[in-house]
C-alpha cells in the first residue's frame, strides 16, 4: 500500500496532502489505482476516462476527486506505482542470488514473469513518454539506477569486472524491455526461463568465440 501512498504524493507534488489516513481510503486507492492500470492499459491513455475507471474500481466518482483532481494525475501516479511494483517484485528474488551474474539472470527471470502478468505495463510506460515526459524518463533512470547498484556492489564483492559502470547497467536495462516486449507481449508461449539462461550466458561470456 506505501507505494500507492508514495503515488500519490508524487503527483500531488506541492498541492494539498492527500494521503490517504485509514484503512478504508487506503484501500479505495489502490482500487482506483488498478482500475487505471486496466483502463489505461487497454484504451489508452485518450481513450480512457475517469467514469471508467471509477466504475471499475466499483467506487463513487467522487471518490476519484478525493485522491486525484484529474485524469493526468492518476496517470501520473500510475507510472509511479507501477514501476514500484515491479520493483517490489524484483527485488526480493534478486537479493536471494548468491552473486551478481545469477542475480542478473534471477532479475530479468522474474522481469519476464511480471510483464506476462501485468501486459498493462508496457502500454502505460510508452504513453508516459508523451503524457508526462518526467515520469517517463524517472522510471527508467530508477530502473537503471538499481541495475548499476547491483553491478558495482558484485564488483566490489569480486564477482564481475571491476570496470562495471552506468554504460553497462544501461546496456543490461536495455536488453531486459526488449527481451520483455518480445517474450513477455509477443510470444507467450515462449519458455522464459530458458530466455534468461541465453541471456545470461551472454552477460558472462560475451560475444566472443569459444575454442
Amino acid at each position: 500500500m506505501e507505494q500507492a501512498q508514495a503515488a500519490v504524493k508524487d503527483a500531488e507534488g506541492a498541492g494539498r496532502d492527500k494521503t490517504p489516513r485509514t484503512e478504508r481510503g487506503r484501500r479505495t486507492l489502490r482500487k482506483l489505482l488498478d482500475a487505471a492500470a486496466a483502463e489505461f492499459g487497454e484504451r489508452g491513455f485518450h481513450e480512457a476516462s475517469i467514469s471508467a475507471i471509477t466504475r471499475r474500481a466499483g467506487t463513487a466518482l467522487g471518490s476519484f476527486y478525493t485522491y486525484f483532481d484529474s485524469k493526468e494525475e492518476i496517470f501520473q501516479a500510475l507510472v509511479r506505482y507501477m514501476s514500484e511494483r515491479l520493483r517490489d517484485h524484483v527485488t526480493p528474488i534478486v537479493q536471494e542470488a548468491p552473486d551478481e551474474i545469477a542475480a542478473e539472470r534471477a532479475g530479468l527471470l522474474s522481469f519476464l514473469t511480471f510483464v506476462r502478468e501485468h501486459r498493462e505495463l508496457y502500454r502505460i510506460i510508452d504513453e508516459a513518454e508523451f503524457v508526462d515526459y518526467a515520469s517517463y524518463r524517472r522510471h527508467y533512470e530508477t530502473t537503471v539506477e538499481r541495475i548499476r547498484q547491483r553491478l558495482e556492489s558484485g564488483a566490489a564483492r569480486g564477482e564481475i569486472r571491476a570496470d562495471v559502470g552506468e554504460v553497462h547497467a544501461w546496456a543490461i536495462g536495455g536488453m531486459n524491455v526488449f527481451l520483455g516486449m518480445r517474450y513477455g507481449l509477443w510470444d507467450a508461449d515462449a519458455d522464459i526461463a530458458d530466455i534468461a539462461r541465453i541471456a545470461n550466458d551472454l552477460l558472462a561470456n560475451g560475444l566472443a568465440k569459444r575454442d
